[in-house]
């Protein structure tokens, strides 16, 4: 029998590590902004088209590459970063596996120009699946442009895998932001489909944390700041009022390296204890700064994740370092004696020959037992008159039984009658009660129910909104005052996406400026709720990002969901009878009234001879 075991070629073996270095547009973005920074750039262009599926381009002015650099950087394991196994442990730079540029050249159609700072030609190659079509020399500017053209057109079984243009322009806005925010000192751009997105000079990380994410983000940043000798940590943290229900504003950077740790940001969550809800969570943007030999950075192909020498030392200094910045912002409660007021109060500066005791005085004859008391005759005389009784009530015993006459008083026994009256012209409709403002409470033949306010109207408009989005026939309530809402541009390209299906809803929405949209209707399914407009657009964008990144579901279902949960009434909103039947009735004819949409029981019944037990009867 023959040998069956052979060497791939190279050609086959680039396009498996692709898989792995590659799996989206996104991807490669980042590889090539990474590379652009490890080149001394301090200036940084990325041009997009159709989200990344026909063109990425990164042009930058670092230091470029010779002719043998040009032709190399495409070999597989070919990296100027790293000469020995010991440098896995000092590295500083973003790249050095030296598997991005062959793995990108192997998927796509790549055209590179670069060019060193000392001499007058660069260098012209063109590389198609991994085969070199052309090396030329060319006339260019310094530095390094790099064209990615019709990326995965040799994979189509990958292509087809990929999302919709917006989702996979999130993804790039995503990882152009990373790399944005780890180097504030460098200037970039981004322009997708010939619109820019994004201008940001060089600044400090305030700045930049704030041309990324909007102004009003200026006024939600703590700093945050801590140097041992284990690590130093700098960054900013964000106040709990501005906190939201998605995890897409928590950035750690490790040598200015962004990556995902769950331990650490535990740490960070842990310093937010009884400041915030469970289910909501804060902004950082945290760097730490840490001797290479104490990290292992070659863990996984993408380099989002680190192994630590000292871990638990890590999140101890992490947590107390965020702890003691919302302290000293006064976000949470401190204890400091040399601060405190309650203890300085009592220091005076009087020396002790100046203080004088206070006097004590009182007086002898007074008797607590004496008949005369003016002050408890008037307080009687104002209690009986208040509950309608007769005349003056003097402090003797005798007058006590008094009180008790007062059920029998004529204004009441009226005032009863009247009450009854007013129940007998109720039509045949249930008596409903609304405990603590929460709960709605109906009698049964078995005993009695309660149902969840919040979760039974959630139901119902859940289940209404759906049918919009399924017919497209939400009506919509116009707007005598139109509001504009501007969205971070990771949010804008989301809106975009979800546009039609908003406008089924009963929303109208138009595109007006950067970044911006003006509302101009709101659905008639909220009803005469003195809603915000602008707020309630931005928790229908922030509420299905949480809907489907945590239930992984499809697109309508989840702003079904955004749309229910921050359109329904809240616990502790009072509720009339009409409304609490109306609530009732439109909960029974919904096609699954017994389960929330996050399926938890909306309705709960108490049986009468559990009642009965209760009673011991």
């Amino acid at each position: 029998m023959s040998d069956i075991i052979q060497l791939l070629p190279d050609s086959v073996a680039n396009q498996i590590a692709a898989g792995e270095v590659v799996q989206r547009p996104a991807s490669a973005v980042k590889e090539l902004l990474e590379n652009a920074i490890d080149a001394g750039a301090n200036k940084i262009q990325l041009i997009v088209k159709d989200a990344g599926k026909a063109l990425i381009q990164v042009i930058d002015n670092g230091c470029g590459m010779s002719v043998t650099d040009a032709r190399m950087c495409f070999e597989r394991h070919a990296t100027s970063k790293v000469r020995k196994a010991e440098d896995l442990f000092a590295i500083r730079t973003m790249g050095f596996r030296g598997e991005a540029m062959a793995s990108i050249a192997a998927i796509a159609q790549v055209d590179m120009k670069t060019r060193r700072h000392d001499e007058e030609l660069g260098t012209l190659i063109e590389i198609e699946g991994s085969v070199f079509i052309k090396q030329e020399p060319v006339a260019t500017s310094q530095g390094t442009s790099i064209c990615i053209k019709n990326l995965f057109y040799n994979t189509p079984a990958r292509r087809n895998f990929l999302k919709s243009n917006p989702a996979e322009m999130r993804h790039i806005i995503d990882e152009f932001q990373r790399v944005a925010m780890a180097h504030p000192g460098v200037a970039f751009s981004l322009h997708h489909d010939g619109v820019e997105i994004y201008r940001l000079p060089a600044s400090a990380l305030k700045q930049r944390i704030v041309h990324l994410f909007g102004n009003n983000y200026n006024e939600r940043l703590i700093p945050v700041e801590e140097e041992t000798s284990i690590i130093n940590l700098k960054g900013f943290i964000g106040k709990p009022e501005f906190a939201k229900r998605t995890r897409g504003e928590q950035f750690f950077f490790v040598n200015n390296r962004f990556i995902k740790d769950p331990y650490l940001n535990h740490a960070v969550n842990r310093a937010y204890e009884e400041l915030l809800p469970d289910d909501n969570f804060p902004l950082y943007v945290l760097f730490i700064d840490i001797d290479p030999a104490k990290i292992d950075v070659n863990v996984h192909p993408t380099k989002t994740e680190i192994k630590y020498l000292e871990e638990k030392s890590i999140y101890a200094i992490l947590h107390s370092a965020v702890k003691r910045s919302l302290g000293r912002f006064n976000i949470s409660p401190t204890i400091d004696f040399d601060q405190e007021i309650g203890f300085s109060a009592m220091i005076t500066h009087k020396s002790p020959e100046e203080i004088v005791p206070p006097s004590i005085s009182f007086n002898p004859d007074f008797n607590p037992f004496a008949e005369e008391r003016p002050f408890r005759e008037k307080a009687y005389a104002s209690f009986s008159k208040s509950y309608g009784g007769g005349g003056g009530i003097t402090p003797s015993t005798k007058n006590w039984g008094s009180l008790y006459e007062i059920s029998k008083d004529q204004t009441l026994e009226q005032h009863s009658l009247k009450l009854n009256e007013d129940e007998q012209q109720i039509p045949a409709q249930k008596q409903l009660m609304q405990l603590h403002n929460r709960y709605i409470i109906s009698q049964i033949k078995s005993g009695l129910m309660l149902i969840d306010q919040q979760a039974a109207h959630e139901r119902v408009l859940y289940e209404r909104f759906l049918l919009h989005l399924e017919d497209r026939k939400g009506a919509s309530q116009q707007s005598l005052f139109p509001q504009t809402v501007t969205l971070s541009p990771n949010d804008y390209e989301l809106a975009k996406s979800l546009l039609d299906d908003i406008k089924s809803l009963g929303f109208e929405v138009r595109e007006f400026g950067k970044n911006t949209l003006v509302i101009e209707g709101i659905p008639v399914d909220l009803g005469s709720a003195n809603f915000n407009e602008t707020q309630l657009f931005e928790h229908l964008i922030e509420g299905f990002k949480n809907s489907q990144q945590d239930l992984k579901l499809d697109k309508r279902d989840a702003l079904a969901r955004s749309m229910a949960r921050n359109s329904a009434i809240k616990s502790g909103t009072v509720l009339g009878q009409e409304e609490m039947n109306t609530l009732i009735e439109q909960l029974f004819a919904c096609k699954t009234p017994n389960f929330s949409i996050s399926g938890k029981p909306v309705i709960q019944t108490i049986a009468l001879l559990e009642l009965d037990k209760k009673f011991e009867r």
